[in-house]
């Protein structure tokens, strides 16, 4: 009862509130836009600064929403987390495994098709939404290795996985859910199957951490890792930027993944202040 983090819920009050939180200040920005293309006669949809923007005003919207609508009335104390660092054994542990599940996750994403009725146009639209980002290096940092590490895991395991297991949910079953909405919220197959799979990795970190930092930086790790292999190997694949065939990537992966798994979750003495 004394502690300084919040014990909220997450129901379908809270889904409201990160979505209105989301929608509102995002639809604001488009706003300003739109009036810069009627009066200046600009469009800044496709700027670097415009995406950043945009990008930062729907998550920080989300979580205040959260914060304003939820968390406060609910428990009277402001959304806030334990982002505590830990012993260097855990970063031993977690990381390896996070390499693992990375391998796993290319190799199941690499066997979904890109052609036929079905995935070929929805392949098209995702190659063109992807080559609508930005080819400025640092922008694409600033965006996958440091926002969207740190908003992301602030709403997927810091408030709908926490919230559904502070309603009672046992800890697998929030941890999964909270990895298949982040699988959804990214809008194509071949991101949502590793999405989920990492996101599971993200959430078990957390779980049994209970510090925030932990998968912020893993999620940063695995974005780290993918925008350079994006930007100076033309390519997000372990197997092409290495010339390594992929079911040697999986091979690798599980062994990493069930390894470090064992470690982690059989081994690993949870030392946490939450």
């Amino acid at each position: 009862m004394n502690s300084k983090f919040p014990k909220y819920i997450f129901d379908w009050k809270g889904f409201l509130a990160l979505f209105a939180g989301a929608i509102v200040p995002a639809t604001a920005v488009s706003f300003i836009n739109v009036v810069a293309m009627m009066f200046l006669k600009e469009n800044f949809q496709y700027e670097d600064f415009y995406l950043m923007l945009l990008n930062a005003v729907m998550w920080v919207g989300a979580i205040l929403g959260f914060d304003l609508l939820v968390c406060r009335p609910q428990t009277g104390k402001k959304l806030n987390f334990n982002f505590s660092t830990k012993n260097v054994s855990t970063y031993f542990f977690i990381f390896p495994l996070m390499l693992g599940m990375m391998f796993i996750a290319e190799f199941i994403t690499g066997k979904i098709p890109v052609k036929g009725p079905f995935f070929g146009p929805m392949y098209e639209w995702f190659s063109k939404m992807m080559e609508q980002m930005t080819n400025d290096f640092s922008v694409m940092f600033i965006m996958a290795v440091v926002m969207a590490p740190i908003f992301e895991e602030i709403v997927f395991r810091g408030i709908l996985q926490k919230g559904l297991i502070n309603k009672g949910w046992k800890p697998a079953k929030a941890i999964w859910v909270s990895a298949a909405v982040f699988g959804l919220v990214h809008g194509n197959p071949w991101q949502f199957v590793g999405a989920v799979l990492l996101g599971y990795v993200l959430g078990l970190v957390y779980h049994r951490t209970k510090s925030l930092l932990m998968p912020i930086l893993l999620h940063a790790f695995n974005n780290g890792i993918s925008t350079i292999l994006l930007f100076y190997g033309k390519t997000e694949s372990f197997s092409d930027f290495f010339g390594i065939p992929d079911y040697s990537i999986l091979i690798i992966g599980i062994v990493l993944f069930a390894f470090f798994y064992y470690l982690f979750t059989q081994k690993y003495e949870i030392a946490h202040a939450e």
